[in-house]
């Protein structure tokens, strides 16, 4: 199997959203009073360690079954991708870019994971393009059957 096709839409989204985390690290480095959240404050790190939990093991999961399942061409219908289409994307886009920025003492991973998000919504498209291709019907199947379609 083919990198290209493991990667599937992350690298587009990447290159669409290394120009605006060039000018944020850069800008927050000029101006750290400016995305400063304040410490974080201690309510604001606890909540930020609770939503980084399940946005870690999200992310590991959908790693674990894009490097297992793809290699075999199996669709993956399981896990997080029974309830969003595009879990890895998701989940790095709210649960672990924003509140890591917070750890950080930044605003700026809000805005990162709300333009990484962005991308995966502008690329996604295609990646589910090559998957009907791929495969077929059940691809529809398992589209009509996804809690959170739009996510």
């Amino acid at each position: 199997m083919k990198l290209m096709i493991l990667v599937g839409s992350g690298r587009k989204i990447a290159l669409f959203s290394l120009p605006f985390v060039i000018a944020g690290v850069v800008l927050n480095l000029i101006f750290p009073d400016f995305f400063a959240v304040g410490g974080p404050a201690p309510w604001l790190f606890t909540i930020s360690c609770l939503m980084l939990v399940p946005g870690i093991a999200v992310w590991l999961w959908t790693v674990y079954l894009i490097l297992t399942k793809i290699p075999a061409r199996q669709l993956i219908t399981t896990g997080p991708y029974s309830i969003v289409k595009h879990p890895l994307y998701t989940g790095v886009s709210f649960l672990v870019m924003p509140w890591a920025g917070f750890l950080f003492n930044t605003w700026l991973g809000l805005f990162i994971g709300l333009v990484f998000y962005l991308g995966s919504r502008l690329y996604s498209t295609d990646e589910e393009r090559i998957l009907a291709k791929i495969f077929g019907e059940s691809w529809e199947s398992y589209c009509s059957r996804v809690v959170f379609k739009w996510l």
